[in-house]
């Protein structure tokens, strides 16, 4: 199964399962979305829990912000992560602050799911990443799985939850990652991160696709030159697993921070700030973040994007840098 496959196949086993959950956003309905994951929903659970939306964000996440406070359990998509941004007050100013606006007394177990991440010649308005824009909000929680069993199991967790998640998909994994996905219904728990390859040189942290890139980096630098670089596949974004990046770093004594988004003010700039302050003594190298240009837009043509994305071979050439320090 292959990630886009096992969104698909969670959203059908919530839909089935649990009448309280529904879907909703733009061509989720007859067309079944954009990469067909809810293709064939209408047919079998019906207009009212599978609403086709206007091309209106604020709308599909402040309809479904209400829908939740009344005991639903919505799943929102935003078709692609760029167009996010009208739904900004819905999801910062209403869904995360809901529980302490009400003083506990309404929850809002809200996912909104989208698809995020460049490598498939989206340009100005179909490659961007977001994460860092909804990082500094409490009250909302963000995943991002990067394997097929990760999609279903944070998906599920997602939907239980009973406060707001930002679901991101990276879209290049979609079809091209693949992988074994357990039968029936299980969760992932939210906050915890996965040692993907275990090392003592260096410690990577990552999330989404640039996980797969850089254990194909870390695979090849322990085959050709015996470099051993440790993995982690940060999977929940918000919250963090501190406790698994320390234990790495201190047995490393190194970090590398991977991510596709810019790199100022990104996810690595917290993750090095949290590392600085708990274990900065533990360390033998300065932190170091290998991240996408600080740039507007991803371009559109090919050796442009090649540029923004960042390759298997500049990552295996940072931690060997780093690993010889």
């Amino acid at each position: 199964m292959n990630n886009v496959e096992a969104v698909r196949a969670t959203l059908y086993e919530a839909l089935k399962n649990d009448p309280r959950t529904l879907v909703m956003g733009e061509d989720v309905g007859p067309r079944g979305n954009v990469f067909l994951i809810t293709k064939g929903f209408l047919d079998e659970f019906g207009p009212q829990r599978v609403l086709d939306t206007p091309l209106a964000e604020a709308s599909i996440v402040g309809i479904a912000v209400g829908m939740a406070m009344e005991g639903l359990r919505p799943i929102a998509e935003i078709q692609f992560s760029d167009f996010i941004f009208p739904a900004f007050n819905q999801i910062v100013g209403e869904a995360a602050k809901t529980r302490y606006r009400s003083n506990g007394d309404f929850t809002c177990p809200l996912v909104i799911r989208t698809p995020y991440g460049g490598g498939v010649r989206g340009s100005l308005s179909h490659s961007i990443s977001v994460e860092a824009l909804f990082y500094h909000v409490p009250g909302l929680k963000i995943v991002a799985p990067s394997t097929p069993a990760d999609m279903k199991g944070l998906l599920n967790a997602a939907i239980d939850d009973p406060d707001p998640v930002l679901y991101l998909e990276h879209k290049k994994t979609y079809r091209l990652i693949k992988g074994e996905v357990p039968d029936g219904h299980y969760t992932i728990p939210i906050g915890k991160a996965a040692v993907r390859k275990e090392g003592h040189q260096l410690t990577v942290v990552s999330y989404g696709l640039n996980v797969h890139q850089a254990l194909e980096a870390a695979n090849q630098l322990e085959a050709d030159e015996a470099l051993k670089v440790e993995v982690i596949d940060l999977r929940s974004i918000r919250p963090m697993d501190k406790q698994t990046i320390l234990a790495s770093v201190r047995k490393t004594r190194k970090l590398l921070i991977i991510h596709e988004d810019n790199k100022f003010g990104g996810i690595g700039a917290e993750i090095s700030a949290m590392v600085a302050e708990e274990a900065l003594f533990d360390l033998d190298a300065p932190i170091h973040r290998l991240c996408g240009p600080d740039v507007p837009p991803m371009g559109y043509a090919l050796p442009l994007e090649e540029e923004f994305m960042i390759s298997t071979e500049r990552m295996k050439q940072r931690m060997r840098e780093m690993v010889k320090f």
